[in-house]
């Protein structure tokens, strides 16, 4: 028998319709590395920021319609619900235990939602707390993070060693491996988030996507100049979705001049066309099917639980409990 590939974990917050950003950031590598891989819908995380119960409910619907349309196989992959396992809630209080003021005091994402005018609520000073018991909790390998949830990795490893320390080996320390390097543009040139509103989501097709992408912000250089490909985010989104040869054309094209922004966008439309319409589809498809999605989630945390609940008790024994 070969060896048993390594447990991937990564959990996305449905605070929102899904973008270019969480795809090329996150799902994109998410459907790839499917294979013993736990994905889960951050729905407690969410809480933090999403008080219409009505719209977390659809959140998170959608963003489990968004991973099975992209390609995600409930069969090799465990997409469930994290509400759905909430021996990861009691899992977070073990933690929380052992968890330094100061270690979270100094996570740089509180300080950023709090810059934003987020609330700060118990629940987002505590947030890391409840990522490490999400990473925790499933004996994870791998958690694949962008450049900017390092830190949380790093917070999770710490607690991790601190109740091992305390009451003997108990949690694995999982490692990180880094997604897209670079942060994907949106219509503003900004980092593409929902708190900018500045995305571009998966799902927006047609003549609302043709709108969309007209809106991205380009310089004013007139049609008949040559223009800098690496200065321009109609680019910058192209390259992600071209084949090199199509980014050498496009790079020709933008050097010799007559060639407009509009035209770039134009050409930016038919490649995330192309790309996308098959999921477009199958997505179409699971709205009309709810209970397909359902029973999806049903048989992820049905494999996720048992897990869970074994990791949960040897931390309960490990501290007396």
């Amino acid at each position: 028998m070969g060896q048993q590939a390594p447990r991937y974990l990564s959990g996305i917050q449905p605070s929102g319709q899904l973008h270019l950003g969480n795809y090329f950031g996150a799902i994109r590598q998410h459907i790839i590395n499917q294979d013993n891989a736990f994905y889960f819908l951050a729905n407690y995380h969410a809480l933090t920021t999403v008080h219409d119960p009505a719209a977390l409910r659809q959140h998170t619907f959608e963003a489990a319609t968004t991973y099975l349309a992209l390609g995600l196989d409930p069969e090799r992959a465990t997409l469930f619900r994290q509400s759905d396992v909430p021996e990861v809630a009691e899992l977070t209080w073990l933690l929380s235990t052992v968890a330094g003021m100061g270690l979270l005091e100094r996570a740089v994402s509180f300080k950023e939602k709090k810059d934003k005018g987020i609330n700060a609520s118990v629940g987002l000073f505590t947030y890391p707390i409840l990522m490490a018991a999400d990473i925790l909790i499933y004996d994870s390998d791998v958690v694949p993070v962008g450049s900017d949830q390092v830190q949380h990795l790093e917070m999770t490893r710490d607690m991790a060693q601190g109740f091992n320390a305390l009451y003997g080996e108990t949690f694995k320390l999982p490692t990180y491996e880094l997604g897209t390097p670079v942060p994907v543009p949106g219509i503003d040139g900004q980092k593409m988030s929902k708190s900018y509103g500045n995305t571009i989501p998966i799902f927006l097709r047609g003549k609302d996507l043709k709108k969309r992408l007209l809106a991205i912000e380009t310089d004013s250089t007139p049609l008949e100049d040559p223009k800098n490909p690496d200065a321009c985010n109609v680019f910058a989104l192209y390259r992600l979705f071209a084949t090199p040869d199509q980014q050498l054309d496009m790079r020709a094209k933008y050097a010799a001049g007559h060639y407009g922004y509009g035209h770039a966008k134009l050409a930016l439309l038919d490649l995330i066309t192309a790309h996308f319409s098959n999921a477009w589809d199958r997505y179409d498809h699971l709205l009309t099917h709810p209970s397909q999605v359902e029973d999806a989630l049903q048989l992820g945390a049905s494999r996720a639980r048992p897990i869970a609940r074994a990791t949960l008790d040897r931390a309960r024994t490990a501290c007396g409990l």
